[in-house]
């Protein structure tokens, strides 16, 4: 099962709603705690995400300089 943002964050929302109407201290503690692990599963897989897109954007940079440079191989030299 892949884990995106969008899922982490709202089962972090929906612990945080669940800590904020419980009325028992051991329910609320529960979904704190359940809260914190989305929260941080959530920030994982955002970093992950912009990793994954900054990497993506240096290789096409590198495949640009590359493709730059061997059309300047190709030009007749004067």
């Amino acid at each position: 099962m892949h884990l995106s943002f969008d899922f982490c964050d709202a089962r972090a929302r929906e612990a945080a709603a669940t800590a904020a109407s419980a009325t028992l201290d051991n329910i609320r503690e529960r979904a704190l705690r359940s809260e914190a692990a989305w929260r941080q599963l959530a920030d994982t897989q955002q970093a992950i995400v912009t990793e994954r897109e900054k990497r993506d954007r240096e290789r096409e940079a590198d495949r640009s300089a590359r493709a730059l440079d061997e059309i300047a191989l190709l030009q007749p030299q004067a």
